[in-house]
C-alpha cells in the first residue's frame, strides 16, 4: 500500500506513535509518505520506502494566525495525486482529520478527468477528545470530522468510551493499542557498565519521559524523587522539554537536588536511557494510554503511575508497576521506596513488565492490526 501519514512532529505521544507506525509499515514493504509542517522528531532513519513532504504555510499580514489546516489539506491532496496514495492516516482529530476531509473532497471534485477516491483514517490519541474536542467551540467540527472519516481508531478502550459518550459518535470506533518495538526497547545487557555515566554503583536511577506540559505534573515527579532519595540513594533523569521545564528547574534548585537530577532535554534514542533505569515515574493528571510507561516496561522498568484514563489498561497494579491517585506523591514515593529497596522483587517485576509489553503491545502484534484495518477501509471505499 501507499500510505500518507500526518501527525504532530513534536515530542508527544501522538507524534511518536504516528512516526513509529510509518517506520514499521515501511519495514513491512509499504510506501509511506509523511505530510507535516516539519520532519517528525523520531523520523531519524533513512529508508527508501519513506518520504517526507513539508507543509509550507504562507505568511500574510491579513492573517493573525496563518491557516495551517488549509495548507495541510492542499498538500495532502497534492501528495495523494502525485504519488497515487491509497489511503491517508491522520493522528489527532483537530485539525488533521478536517484537513484530510477537505483533501478527499478536493480530489473527488477534480474536473480534469482524474477524479478519485481518497479514504482517510483518523486515530484519536486523547487530548484531541478530552480537552480540545470538549471545548464547545470545537465540538461540532470535531464530531463531524470523526464521523466523516472512513475509519476511526482509538488507542485505548477508555478513550473509545469517552469519545462515544462526549460526542455521541455514530461511526464504529476500533481500539488499536499503542505499541513498542520490543527488539529496540529492551534491557541493555551492559546496563551495569553504562549506568556509571549517570549514577554511582550503589545508586538507583529513576526516569521520567514527557513533553513537560502541565498535564504531566512534572513537579510531582520531583516531589516523589525528593522523598525517595532521602531513603534510597538515587538519581533522576528527566527526558523531554516543554512549558513546565523552568518551573521544574526552580523546584530542583529549591530542594537542593541539582547534583542528583539531570535535565537531558529531547532525547532521540530514549531506549538507551530507559534500558539502564530502575523505575519510571508517570504521575500524569490524565493519560489516554501511557506510552512512556509502556516503553519503560519493554526495557524491564516498572512504572509508578496514576490510575487515570487508559493507564490501568497498560500497567497492572502490583504486577507490572504501581498505581495511585493523582497528586498523591506520598503514596507513589512509598511504592517507589519499597520496590527499590528490594532488588529481587524489583527485577522480578521488571521481567513481568517486559513480558506484558511483549505479549500485548509489541509492534509485531499491533502493526498487522493496522494493516487489516486499512484493508477493510479500502474494501468499503471501493
Amino acid at each position: 500500500m501507499k500510505i500518507g501519514i500526518t501527525c504532530y512532529p513534536t515530542y508527544g505521544g501522538s507524534g511518536v506513535v504516528g512516526t513509529e507506525l510509518g517506520i514499521e509499515l515501511a519495514q513491512r514493504g509499504h510506501e509511506v509518505h509523511f505530510i507535516a509542517y516539519q520532519q517528525p522528531i523520531r523520523l531519524n532513519t533513512k529508508q527508501p520506502q519513506i518520504f517526507f513532504h513539508e507543509v509550507t504555510v504562507s505568511q500574510y499580514p491579513l492573517f493573525e494566525y496563518p491557516p495551517y489546516d488549509l495548507a495541510l489539506a492542499t498538500r495532502m491532496a497534492e501528495v495523494a495525486d502525485i504519488y497515487n496514495l491509497d489511503i491517508l492516516h491522520v493522528h489527532y482529530a483537530i485539525p488533521h482529520s478536517v484537513s484530510a476531509l477537505l483533501a478527499r473532497q478536493m480530489l473527488a471534485a477534480q474536473t480534469n478527468g482524474k477524479s478519485r477516491k481518497l479514504p482517510f483514517v483518523t486515530t484519536l490519541h486523547g487530548t484531541d477528545i478530552t480537552i480540545v474536542g470538549a471545548d464547545r467551540s470545537y465540538l461540532p467540527v470535531t464530531r463531524y470530522s470523526i464521523e466523516q472519516s472512513d475509519g476511526v481508531t482509538a488507542i485505548s478502550h477508555y478513550l473509545k468510551q469517552v469519545t462515544l459518550k462526549e460526542f455521541e459518535i455514530r461511526n464504529p470506533i476500533e481500539v488499536i493499542y499503542n505499541f513498542v518495538n520490543c527488539d529496540t526497547y529492551k534491557r541493555d545487557p551492559k546496563a551495569a557498565e553504562n549506568r556509571a555515566e549517570f549514577a554511582g554503583k550503589d545508586e538507583r536511577i529513576l526516569v521520567h519521559l514527557s513533553n513537560f506540559r502541565p498535564v504531566k505534573r512534572i513537579c510531582d515527579v520531583i516531589e516523589i524523587f525528593d522523598r525517595v532519595q532521602k531513603k534510597v540513594p538515587s538519581r533522576l533523569l528527566l527526558m523531554g522539554d516543554g512549558p513546565d521545564r523552568s518551573q521544574a528547574e526552580w523546584l530542583v534548585n529549591k530542594k537542593g537536588l541539582r547534583n542528583q537530577v539531570e535535565f537531558l532535554g529531547k532525547v532521540d534514542r530514549v531506549y538507551e536511557k530507559l534500558s539502564i533505569a530502575d523505575l519510571m515515574l508517570v504521575p500524569s493528571e490524565m493519560e489516554s494510554f501511557g506510552l512512556a510507561a509502556l516503553e519503560g516496561m519493554a526495557c524491564e522498568v516498572p512504572a509508578i503511575a496514576t490510575a487515570v484514563g487508559g493507564v490501568p489498561e497498560v500497567v497492572e497494579h502490583g504486577r507490572s508497576g504501581y498505581l495511585a491517585a493523582v497528586g498523591d506523591v506520598e503514596t507513589m514515593a512509598g511504592y517507589a521506596i519499597d520496590i527499590l529497596a528490594d532488588e529481587k522483587r524489583l527485577r522480578e517485576m521488571g521481567k513481568v513488565a517486559r513480558w506484558e509489553a511483549q505479549s500485548r503491545f509489541c509492534s509485531s502484534r499491533i502493526i498487522p492490526e493496522y494493516e487489516k484495518f486499512y484493508e477493510r477501509v479500502l474494501e468499503r471505499a471501493a
